[in-house]
Order: structure tokens, then sequence, then C-alpha cells
């Protein structure tokens, strides 16, 4: 057992933040790419906006920070992330049936399905795309055969 007492109130000071100014955004990127694949949105949201800071046209990162603030729950961040990756490469197939995602997820199930529909006009045969819709048709049985 360690000495150091818990601090079950909350009167720590958070830990200081991380300098990545000596990372390459590369290297930075495939960090938040292993902590998202841990399920450790937190740690990967702090990497992929690091990313997109030292290297703001990189897409895959917008989206990987976009998908982080979902994962949080931070909609707010993920719609700003979301909408800087759709202006570097419009709205493909990736950045839709993730936004759609994002709004099953807040329980807004009109826009989910309307950007999953989206998606799937753009690849119809997309087992991913697919798949999200069966699940918002069984998150919403009152809206079953409203595609």
């Amino acid at each position: 057992m360690s000495d150091t007492p818990l601090d079950i109130v909350g009167t720590t000071p958070p830990p200081d933040p991380i300098d990545f100014s000596d990372v390459l955004p590369t290297e930075t990127f495939r960090l938040g790419l292993q902590h998202f694949k841990r399920t450790e949105y937190g740690l990967a949201e702090r990497y992929f906006r690091a990313t997109v800071e030292k290297d703001p046209a990189n897409f895959e990162a917008w989206i990987g920070l976009a998908a982080s603030y979902d994962h949080v729950r931070r909609f707010d961040l993920a719609d700003r992330a979301y909408a800087m990756a759709i202006r570097l490469s419009g709205e493909s197939v990736q950045v839709l049936n993730n936004q759609g995602f994002s709004y099953m997820s807040r329980g807004d199930f009109k826009t989910a399905r309307a950007k999953f529909n989206k998606a799937l006009r753009l690849d119809p045969k997309s087992q991913t795309i697919i798949n999200n819709l069966r699940i918002l048709d069984a998150n919403t049985p009152a809206l079953i055969g409203r595609r």
C-alpha cells in the first residue's frame, strides 16, 4: 500500500498537461489510434487533438478526434471535429456513418437515420452501415421500416 493519501474530495490539482511540442504528429496519431482501440477514449482524444493542432489537414485525425469526443459524450466538440473533416474531404462514407453513430448515441434517431441512409447511398454494400441501421431499428421500434 502506498503512503500517498487518497484524494476523495478532489482537492489534488490536476496533472500538468502533456507537452507534445517535440512529438511528431505521426507519433501522436499512432498513439491516438492505439488508445482508441483500447477504448481509452479520453487518452485517444488527447493524442488526436495534439495531432490536429500540429497537422490540421490530417483528415483521419479529425475523424479520430470526433469519434473520441462521441465516446466521452462531448457531442458539441464532436460536431466541430466532423465539420473540420468535412471541410477537408467532403461528406465521405466514413464521416456520414460516424455522424450517424454520433446522433444515434445522442438519441436523435431521425438525424442518425438520415446520415446512415446518405452514407448507404454512397456505399450500398457497406456492412458497417447496414449493421448500424439494424442497431438503430432495434433501438427505435416505432421507426422500423421508415428507411
